[in-house]
Order: C-alpha cells, then sequence, then structure tokens
C-alpha cells in the first residue's frame, strides 16, 4: 500500500516537470582533447576511460585556483577545468559560517537545483554546530550558459560533455577544500544529493583533507543511472540505440563513485547512505551493490534505509528524518 502511495507520487512529481528536451546523440570527444574530425570516437572514449580510471589521482589532480574572492558570503574562482562555455568557467559558493570550531561541510545540490536550493540544508546544518558552504554545479544557476532553462549539459547524450562536466565539479570542489583549509577549517566533510551525491563520493575518494561524506541517494554506475532511471529517461532515449549499456557504463566509469569503492579502504574515513527503499532514479539493487561493495572493502558506513522515493526524500517527514540523521553523523564524525 504504502509503495503503491510512494510510486505514484514519484511519477506525479516526475510529470510535472515537463520542460525535458531530449538533445542529440553526439561523442563530445573535442570536449576530452580528441579530435573530432580524425580520431576514432568509441576507441577514443574507451582508451581515455581506461587511461582515467587507471590514474585517477592525476585525473582528479588538484591545482589550487590563482584567485579566491570573497564578498559577503559569496565566494568566487575559476574552475581548474576550462570548459566552451565562459559563464560555466567561474565557480560559485555560498558561506554559511558558524561557530563551529573548525568543522564545514561542502553541500553539492541536485541535478537542476536553482540558487536557493539547499539553502535550507546549510542553515539547517548551522543550528547543530557545523559551518557550511554551498557549491554550485556546473551549468547551474550563475554558471548556466545563455539560452538554457535547464542544467542540461551536467548530463546529456553528449558524452564528453558530461565525462567533462562531473571532472570538473570534483576538481572545484577540491579547489573548494584548499580555500577552506586556507580559512583554518580543519575538520571537513561533504554532503551530496543525487547527481551530487555521485560528485561527492568522487570528491572523497581523492581528496585527503575530507573526513567523511553523507550520500543522500547512491548507486554504482553513472551510466546504469542514466539508463535505468526515470529522472533521466528522456538522456537515455538520446542515447539508445547509440552505444550499448555495457560501454556506457564503461565509457562513464571515471565519473562514478563505485569504481573509487577500494580507494577509501584504510584511511578511517565514514560513509553515511541514505536511500529510498522505492527510489525509481536511483534503482534500489544498485544503491544495495554500492552499500555492500563498502562492506565487504571493509569501509566503514552507516545506512538509513527510508520507506520513500527519490523526489519524496524531499517531502515530509522523510526529509526531516534524513536531515536529522545526517546532521547528528557529521556532528559527531567531525568532533
Amino acid at each position: 500500500m504504502l509503495e503503491r502511495w510512494i510510486c505514484a507520487r514519484e511519477y506525479a512529481r516526475w510529470s510535472a516537470k515537463n520542460r525535458r528536451v531530449t538533445h542529440p546523440f553526439a561523442w563530445g570527444i573535442e570536449h576530452l582533447g580528441g579530435d573530432s574530425a580524425r580520431d576514432d570516437p568509441r576507441a577514443f572514449l574507451t582508451r581515455y576511460a581506461a587511461q582515467a580510471l587507471a590514474d585517477s589521482d592525476r585525473f582528479f589532480a588538484l591545482t589550487p585556483a590563482p584567485w579566491y574572492k570573497l564578498a559577503g558570503d559569496l565566494l568566487t574562482f575559476p574552475s581548474a577545468l576550462e570548459s566552451a562555455f565562459p559563464e560555466n568557467n567561474i565557480v560559485f559558493a555560498r558561506l554559511f559560517p558558524t561557530r563551529s570550531h573548525g568543522r564545514m561541510v561542502i553541500v553539492l545540490p541536485h541535478w537542476h537545483a536553482d540558487w536557493e536550493s539547499h539553502v535550507n540544508v546549510c542553515r539547517f546544518l548551522n543550528r547543530f554546530g557545523l559551518s557550511a558552504v554551498r557549491l554550485s554545479l556546473p551549468y547551474h544557476d550563475r554558471r548556466m550558459p545563455p539560452g538554457l532553462e535547464r542544467a542540461d549539459y551536467m548530463v546529456s547524450p553528449n558524452i564528453g560533455l558530461t565525462l567533462q562536466a562531473s571532472r570538473q565539479a570534483v576538481l572545484d570542489a577540491r579547489r573548494l577544500v584548499h580555500w577552506l583549509r586556507q580559512q583554518g577549517y580543519t575538520k571537513l566533510a561533504i554532503l551530496g544529493t543525487s547527481l551530487g551525491s555521485s560528485v561527492a563520493f568522487v570528491t572523497l575518494a581523492h581528496e585527503p583533507a575530507l573526513r567523511a561524506g553523507v550520500f543522500l541517494h547512491v548507486s554504482t554506475y553513472f551510466g546504469d543511472v542514466v539508463r535505468t532511471g526515470l529522472t533521466t529517461a528522456h538522456v537515455w532515449a538520446g542515447l539508445k540505440g547509440q552505444v550499448s549499456a555495457d560501454e556506457l557504463r564503461h565509457f562513464w566509469a571515471p565519473i562514478s563513485p563505485y569504481p573509487y569503492v577500494d580507494k577509501l579502504v584504510g584511511t578511517g574515513k565514514r560513509c553515511l547512505l541514505v536511500s529510498g527503499r522505492y527510489d525509481p532514479s536511483f534503482l534500489p539493487e544498485f544503491s544495495r551493490a554500492f552499500w555492500t561493495a563498502l562492506r565487504q572493502q571493509g569501509v566503514p558506513y552507516e545506512l538509513l534505509l527510508l520507506p520513500c522515493g527519490h523526489y519524496t526524500l524531499g517531502s515530509f517527514p522523510f526529509n526531516y528524518w534524513a536531515g536529522f540523521r545526517c546532521a547528528r553523523f557529521l556532528r559527531r564524525t567531525l568532533a
């Protein structure tokens, strides 16, 4: 009975968002340093993904920004990865400081989040003695190129552009960590929701200064979520028939959480996973596979499995349930 009610609400919320556009398929290797006029794009992406996975520390290497500008509570700095869209190459982060004794949580919103999204999350963390900073993802809010109504370039049927965007997000987060440490924040964690959860886990795996991560909605491979999820059905519509499921999983493996589980082994970093039992966007089978991998590798984690879906996690009472658990976890972990 509850599952049917949750599923009905999920589909109603999904149907109400009617501005989705299925963009045309593109290999997009020009966004990755390839020559689209000369290279075999399928072979190029196969090699590119394999090399990125084999040397992910280089792929996500930190290079501090040449400048950071703080005006009030707004921090800006140049992205470490320059895209073809100038508006996207300046990073925006909104600070929500409090008396936190060096504790800071980087908050990464969901796909298509607007400028005010997750601001309440940051203020909620303040109530628990945790400073917070909300980081805008590539192609979102103030980073959105003219002519777009949604952050479609972050996840699209353009394989290379999607790879570049998530890599850019991880590098932006690492540049933010560098600045925060310079400001005296020594107890750092990261919190991500949906797409932000994927970026957050990859960042946690590659940023030594982060102690813990909170992931609202978890899965294994980026490509599998896009192929099977309700939220990304229109993206898969542009990919279907152009690449196989196995190819897409491999091409987007460098921006997926699953390949980096082993990088947390022995680090002492802790994770809180929050999943919806009836999630039609991050399918439960993939969520289970992810936390099973953490357990098998001996990575410390806590799990909150709620009787909700993807969209409904943001609704009462599930949002309060998850919020209090996340705040308590972070306060304890960053003590």
